[in-house]
């Protein structure tokens, strides 16, 4: 990590015409505040941010996700690096829903498994709707049909007509 001086933005006092007998006075914002430098990942030289415990506008920690049904909502801690497969695989564990049954829709459109919440802007606090998927919903609905016809039918026993 490289340290750097900041220069002084600011006049002193003897520049300003007073006390012109006085020693000059510092008058700048930041005094002799140190830049703190730090090198990402992609070879990028950036200064460094400050860290400050209650700050989660750095995009990094972990936000909260207000997820919508058609009846309830669930609010769901999660990393914000996270991706929406992730989400469905969290959400499979409280709806029931397997991750293939889900729609995941922010800011009106579908989102993919693979795209990462920070990058499409999810911030804390912010509302995502799960659908269940309508194909899949259609094949339970018939499948369930199927099974009662079948418990119906075994209801009722078959006799053989001999001639």
């Amino acid at each position: 990590m490289m340290k750097l001086r900041s220069k002084r933005f600011g006049r002193s006092s003897s520049k300003l015409g007073g006390n012109k007998g006085s020693p000059p006075v510092d008058r700048s914002c930041g005094g002799n505040m140190e830049i703190k430098w730090e090198l990402r990942p992609g070879g990028m030289l950036v200064q460094k941010r400050e860290e400050s415990s209650g700050s989660e506008s750095s995009g990094e920690g972990t936000v909260t996700v207000r997820v919508s049904t058609v009846a309830k909502w669930h609010d769901i801690p999660i990393e914000s690096t996270s991706t929406f497969g992730e989400l469905k695989t969290i959400l499979a564990l409280v709806t029931g829903l397997e991750p293939g049954e889900q729609r995941l829709l922010f800011k009106g459109k579908e989102r993919e498994d693979s795209e990462h919440l920070h990058m499409v802007g999810v911030k804390d606090k912010d509302k995502v709707l799960l659908l269940e998927d309508p194909a899949i919903k259609e094949r339970k609905k018939l499948h369930g049909n199927s099974i009662a016809s079948s418990q119906q039918i075994g209801n009722h026993p078959f006799r053989t007509i001999s001639v």
